[in-house]
């Protein structure tokens, strides 16, 4: 049994069921042991999973000329900005944005990158890939400085806790994590009482069966709200990708992998990664209660296309050898194809009222 595990099974013995939410805190970012904090190595073939920086180039640089875009047009060029990524990961992308924005020299003269990361063996990772550009970094958005605002975050809010709740005969109850019956590891159960959620959550479940299951983030709409507030007090821009529907579903998508296969999200908690789809519509929702603009969600193969990407594709092959033709056709396919990234993938940008459009969103969801 591992130390977080028994600090689960004495917690949860002391004080009752903790919910989703609660556990995946715990597992992700525990000081002592959790995945993001304990200093082991989350991306890439050596890792366990593998995102769209990783399989190319070309994506961290659509996002810097999509940041370059939104600085001109949305922001309207200002002298000084902030640019913030949430979870840079190993700073591939950002270091691969920073130098596509290079063709504005302006851009990077006027930015001052903040990184906001948990995990203290990935920021050792990102001074070294973005080197040069003197990022600082953060526990959270709260200490990044207020002002004239680019955030992009890829990758962050599948990771943000979430909470469950089950339609029951006469009520929505949550459902929470016990001890299983040996009382050294844990199950799911349902709560006997009524959540004080039910009349926020009666709308989504009104003509749902019992045993139907709702997820919500309250993490990521508090978060999304503070950015939201920071665009209308001062301007900016905000683009957030990750993988989710574009409308609001039911049923459970809390998710578990280690070393790229799916395991059981209750049997390995702070090794393997747990992540839950995104709730686009509840994201923008927090957005435009805060008082401003949300555009899309598209899919990712509308953004990536929309930025350019063929086109970019075209000039790294007409530079390359067979060998690296096919890697950049391959790398081309899982980022936009179907069956890949392009659909299951969502890109959502908020802006302030009444400015123009962040560029890939000129229309509606595909």
């Amino acid at each position: 049994m591992t130390g977080l595990m028994r600090r689960l099974t004495r917690r949860i013995a002391a004080e009752g069921p903790i919910s989703v939410a609660e556990y995946m805190a715990e597992c992700l970012l525990s000081p002592r042991d959790g995945y993001y904090t304990a200093g082991g190595e989350p991306f890439g073939a050596e890792g366990d999973f593998v995102t769209a920086p990783e399989i190319s180039q070309m994506f961290g640089e659509m996002i810097g000329l999509w940041c370059v875009d939104a600085w001109q047009r949305v922001l309207g060029a200002p002298a000084a900005f902030t640019l913030v990524e949430l979870g840079p990961g190993r700073g591939t992308l950002m270091a691969d944005a920073l130098r596509a924005a290079r063709v504005v020299p302006g851009f990077t003269r006027a930015a001052t990158l903040h990184l906001v990361e948990a995990s203290p063996a990935l920021r050792a990772r990102q001074a070294e890939a973005l080197r040069g550009h003197a990022p600082a970094w953060h526990d959270s958005l709260d200490t990044v400085p207020e002002g004239p605002l680019l955030l992009v975050a890829n990758e962050f809010f599948d990771a943000l806790p979430i909470r469950q709740f089950v339609r029951g005969d006469r009520g929505i109850h949550e459902r929470r994590i016990a001890l299983d019956e040996s009382g050294e590891g844990l199950r799911f159960v349902v709560d006997a009482r009524p959540s004080p959620l039910s009349p926020h959550l009666a709308t989504r479940l009104a003509d749902a069966p019992p045993g139907t299951m709702v997820e919500v983030s309250p993490a990521a709409e508090s978060l999304v709200a503070a950015i939201a507030q920071r665009i209308a007090r001062h301007g900016g821009a905000a683009l957030v990708v990750d993988y989710g529907a574009a409308t609001p579903g039911t049923g459970d998508t809390l998710q578990a992998v280690l070393r790229h296969k799916s395991v059981a999200v209750l049997d390995h908690p702070g090794a393997a990664d747990l992540t839950a789809h995104v709730d686009f519509a509840a994201l923008a929702e927090a957005a435009r209660n805060a008082g401003i603009a949300a555009h899309g969600p598209v899919t990712q193969a509308a953004l990536l296309t929309g930025l350019g990407i063929a086109t970019r594709a075209e000039r790294l092959a007409a530079a390359a050898d067979a060998a690296q033709r096919r890697a950049i056709t391959s790398a081309l396919d899982r980022l936009l194809g179907e069956a890949e990234m392009g659909t299951l993938f969502k890109a959502l940008a908020l802006s302030p009222q009444g400015a123009a459009a962040p560029a890939g969103f000129a229309g509606n969801m595909e």
